[in-house]
């Protein structure tokens, strides 16, 4: 096995063992970004020289003895709304050409300290607004979309050109790229991981967190950027019983509407896997899913076209057409809208909380559907619903984003096509803990995911 074929936590242990260089560990990486990028465009910029340098001194910290944790030595990549200090960050737009950050974010500082090495920034759809990241392709299908707006950071992970990433979350922008290219996305609770020095999209709706290769993996990555000493441990008793006493709440509205057979079938034998595990499972009723849609969109658009405003009028021209008509509807939404999409938010944040008292986490699809052909707009439903692919795919990621609910994702299977298929745990505030654990106890009994390869989406050999 090649090193950029390591999970985090296998990278990790082999580093502090020194059984593996941390200059070894990112030189693999960095020859898998050249052999890969060209099909998928997950990067705006590699930062090879700044990586190799990090990897130099980690080298020589932890032969001295000083070693600072699990993410020493070990590769990252960074949305491209995330600050490092000297480095650009483009948002993946042309209103941020020749832009240079000053100073590093608070999410950057806190994973330098831990020793993470960049090797680069990736692409986001602009500004973060958007499910698809166009210029970034499926790293299982080319020619299929990545998922966005973390579509570069998801690709990236997938294909072994980064051991984890960052993505940021506003309406599933980390959880949909994650599962439309089979990897772990964790959105936290909200405000949990701080988004000081991070592009905003909404500010009451953004979320920072890691897309990783495995649920242990993102266990490993939270506690750095939450700043604060783990609750849940990446390792945790094994056996036929160990999720005993765990109450999954199963959704008999909403998750399950409007979703591809193949995605609910393979959902529902994860959750039956939970139970097999010692979970207890009990039907529940999602609350206001009427109002959900309207809710997203009613915060979200007038808190990014108010960020944008002074760019939006001195550089319309600069943006793409999608984003730019988007911020300026978002001046055309009165402030009695938005007061109404805020008092909707707390109701709905005071139902989910009854709901999850009977419950420990919330199980269901993390979208709708697998990764659809780049440039398809709309599905069909059964029903003959027609729904645009972005609302598909965040239709069933909205409510944690809404909320502040802390939300993972992670793979449980394929679609005929091969395509991965992905579940989604919801539970209580600061509950990430109860979260991880269900994810590493399903994951356990699970072939080991290796990156994959773009050519034909099977796993790097």
């Amino acid at each position: 096995m090649r090193p950029y074929e390591m999970s985090l936590s296998e990278a990790a242990d082999a580093v502090r063992q020194r059984l593996l260089s941390p200059v070894e560990l990112v030189d693999s990486v960095l020859e898998r970004v050249e052999e890969v990028e060209p099909h998928l465009g997950a990067f705006v910029t590699v930062t090879a020289r700044r990586a190799r340098e990090a990897a130099r001194e980690a080298e020589r910290e932890i032969a001295a003895g000083r070693h600072r944790g699990p993410l020493h030595g070990v590769p990252m990549g960074l949305k491209d709304l995330i600050d490092v200090a000297g480095e650009a960050t483009t948002a993946s737009s042309a209103v941020r050409a020749g832009h240079l950050a000053a100073a590093d974010s608070a999410v950057h500082a806190r994973l330098a300290a831990a020793g993470a090495v960049l090797v680069g920034k990736t692409h986001t759809h602009e500004f973060a607004y958007g499910l698809t990241t166009p210029q970034t392709r499926n790293a299982w299908r080319p020619e299929r979309v990545a998922g966005g707006s973390s579509g570069g950071s998801a690709v990236a992970v997938a294909a072994g050109a980064a051991v984890f990433a960052l993505g940021t979350d506003t309406g599933g922008s980390i959880r949909v790229p994650a599962a439309l290219n089979g990897v772990v996305g964790l959105k936290p609770t909200y405000d949990l991981v701080p988004r000081d020095g991070v592009t905003s999209l909404s500010w009451s709706l953004d979320h920072v967190g890691p897309l990783t290769r495995t649920v242990r993996d993102a266990a490993l990555v939270l506690p750095v950027l939450a700043g604060r000493d783990a609750r849940v441990a990446a390792e945790t008793g094994a056996g036929l019983d160990e999720l005993r006493g765990l109450r999954v709440g199963v959704p008999r509205n909403y998750y399950f509407e409007r979703v591809d057979p193949q995605v609910e079938a393979a959902v529902r034998r994860a959750i039956a896997r939970l139970e097999e595990l010692g979970a207890v499972t009990t039907e529940v009723e999602i609350p206001m899913t009427r109002y959900i849609q309207a809710t997203q969109w009613g915060l979200m658009v007038p808190e990014a076209t108010a960020y944008h405003e002074r760019t939006l009028r001195a550089v319309p021209d600069l943006y793409q057409a999608d984003v730019r008509v988007l911020l300026e509807a978002g001046e055309l939404m009165p402030a009695g809208d938005y007061l109404r999409a805020q008092r909707a938010r707390t109701l709905m944040r005071r139902e989910w909380a009854r709901t999850l008292a009977n419950v420990d986490v919330i199980a269901a699809p993390s979208v709708p559907v697998t990764a659809v052909p780049a440039g398809r707009e709309s599905l069909t439903w059964a029903d003959g619903t027609v729904e645009s692919v972005s609302d598909a795919y965040v239709r069933l990621s909205a409510p944690a984003n809404i909320t502040g609910l802390p939300s993972l994702s992670l793979p449980v299977g394929q679609d005929g096509d091969g395509m991965p298929i992905a579940m989604q745990l919801l539970g209580r505030p600061l509950g990430e803990d109860v979260l991880l654990r269900a994810g590493m106890a399903y994951e356990r009994a699970q072939p080991v995911r290796r990156p994959v390869s773009p050519e034909h989406g099977a796993a790097a050999a």
